[in-house]
């Protein structure tokens, strides 16, 4: 619908619309074009600003109360801003300044009505040659961890431009099964190359060096420090936070390969004390938990074993360094507080646990399974819960203070859609996708990395037979004797401990204020 006093006028510029395949209703005026709206289903509506019997923007403001979604371009030759800001606040959708072209008429409406097809069709387009290239990456074989690290930035990012498509069930269809198939051959480099780079052969940085890289840096450059861990953000989580960033902050990203098991108590330990899990057991028996028969935290001395670090390389640091972990709202505003009252910091750490303590609770509750089905919903509520988190306001609240961020995951997590069956003749831990005995453990070797010489791996190896096995691929362990419970129990849930890309492949940020 045009709706224009002047509309007779207009006759070559419909004429062109039309021969564009556009059907025009014109109208020259208020009350005609509001009770035609009741009567016919319009695409868009283009609207004249200087309209006689009623004021455009009156006119506009109707339209969007009877049809608030129809878009409405506003024809106007006054620019000045006060107009086009009354405009924008009746939710007009675009605007054409006269004299208006045909031409510019068919721009504005191909990309209101058209954008969607368009753009789905650019993104089938520029899947096939992404997808293409990576297939001829791994057909030619040799991929190293950098390269590994492009791939797994680059299916997180398809994940989101594909979770905006409403028409491409095929094309997520082949994404889902490209990311398999990446899995399996990342598994396979993992195990042949795992070993090697715990004594520093062509190693990527891993979570014992996180700190040494990339947090002490910026505080011997004499900035004020805050080091997040978001337990079990994925990459694909953060790129759905990163955009509510930029305001604020200048952004540099790095990655970086979590150890195994990519389990809290081995991650985490390992960032925060730069050192692997073996190295801790034999410097620090009494502080290194990895079986905790006391139902105490495995993970309660993070903030010693960053003391210890500092002291090892002499760092002395005014005021000493803070340490805090959130586990809830009252956490997030008792740690504001404290932010709030501080008049400067040298290093502060804090670790957030939202995103794993939802992870582990959605396999137990089933009002959560049904709120996150599968990732792409997964993707929306870990950025639902920043934007209206704690975490959130803390981040604005550094960059007004000049604070510069470290922001960081101590692991991923993988949906777990294939069960694979284990059995032992001793006690076992209880993770889902990783387990540690004193006894022998068996699993099909498709299905996971078997560890029986746990000093290779820098895992403690306390009395010489303890073994371990790491799921690969989407694959959880399930006991072969009680195999259809816990498969019905466990079956599409979110685990992590194994050897995946969403696990291992993590994203660690620097956050300098504007």
């Amino acid at each position: 619908m045009w709706i224009d006093s002047n509309i007779d006028e207009l006759k070559t510029h419909i004429l062109f619309l039309e021969h564009k395949g556009y059907d025009i209703t014109p109208v020259t005026n208020d009350l005609d074009g509001l009770s035609t709206l009741d009567e016919k289903i319009y695409d868009a509506v283009l609207l004249d600003h200087n309209m006689p019997d009623m004021d455009g923007i009156r006119i506009l403001s109707k339209i969007k109360k009877i049809q608030p979604y129809l878009p409405v371009i506003m024809v106007t030759q006054n620019d000045e801003k006060e107009v086009i800001s009354e405009a924008i606040i009746h939710q007009a959708d675009d605007f054409l300044m006269k004299p208006v072209s045909p031409r510019q008429i068919v721009s504005v409406l191909t990309f209101l009505l058209e954008y969607d097809a368009i753009t789905e069709d650019h993104t089938f387009q520029e899947y096939v040659l992404d997808f293409n290239k990576r297939r001829l990456l791994k057909q030619q074989g040799g991929i190293d961890w950098q390269t590994w690290i492009d791939i797994h930035v680059q299916l997180s990012e398809w994940n989101l431009r594909l979770d905006k498509l409403n028409a491409a069930e095929d094309l997520s269809e082949t994404h889902w099964m490209e990311k398999q198939e990446c899995n399996t051959l990342f598994a396979r480099y993992v195990e042949d190359n795992y070993c090697d780079w715990l004594v520093g052969e062509d190693s990527p940085t891993l979570s014992v060096d996180v700190i040494y890289k990339h947090v002490l840096p910026e505080v011997q450059a004499g900035k004020q420090v805050l080091f997040v861990v978001v337990d079990c953000m994925r990459l694909d989580h953060w790129l759905k936070i990163e955009p509510f960033l930029h305001e604020d902050f200048n952004i540099t990203k790095h990655y970086y390969y979590s150890i195994l098991p990519t389990s809290t108590l081995y991650a985490r330990n390992a960032i925060f004390s730069g050192l692997f899990p073996l190295e801790l057991a034999d410097r620090y028996p009494d502080l290194w938990v990895e079986v905790d028969k006391e139902n105490t935290s495995v993970n309660r001395h993070e903030k010693d074993f960053l003391r210890l670090l500092l002291e090892r390389h002499g760092i002395i640091l005014k005021p000493f360094p803070h340490y805090f972990k959130i586990f809830d709202a009252r956490g997030e505003m008792e740690y504001l507080q404290w932010l709030e009252s501080t008049n400067r910091i040298s290093l502060a750490t804090v670790v957030i646990d939202f995103l794993d303590i939802l992870t582990h609770k959605r396999s137990e509750i089933s009002l959560l399974k049904q709120l996150i089905p599968d990732e792409a919903a997964f993707r929306t509520m870990a950025q639902s819960w920043f934007l209206h988190s704690g975490l959130h306001k803390i981040l604005k609240l550094l960059a007004e203070r000049g604070v510069t961020v470290v922001l960081t995951s101590d692991h991923g997590s993988i949906l777990s859609q294939r069960p694979a069956k284990v059995s032992s003749n001793q006690p076992t831990t209880n993770g889902l996708r990783f387990k540690m005995s004193e006894g022998e453990l068996l699993c099909d070797e498709e299905a996971c990395l078997r560890i029986t010489d746990p000093e290779n791996y820098m895992l403690p190896d306390d009395f010489g037979d303890k073994n371990y096995i790491i799921a690969k691929e989407d694959r959880y362990f399930v006991y072969a004797n009680q195999f259809k419970d816990y498969k019905h129990q466990f079956q599409g849930g979110f685990q992590h401990g194994g050897i995946s890309l969403e696990e291992m492949i993590l994203p660690c940020v620097i956050l300098d204020p504007k």
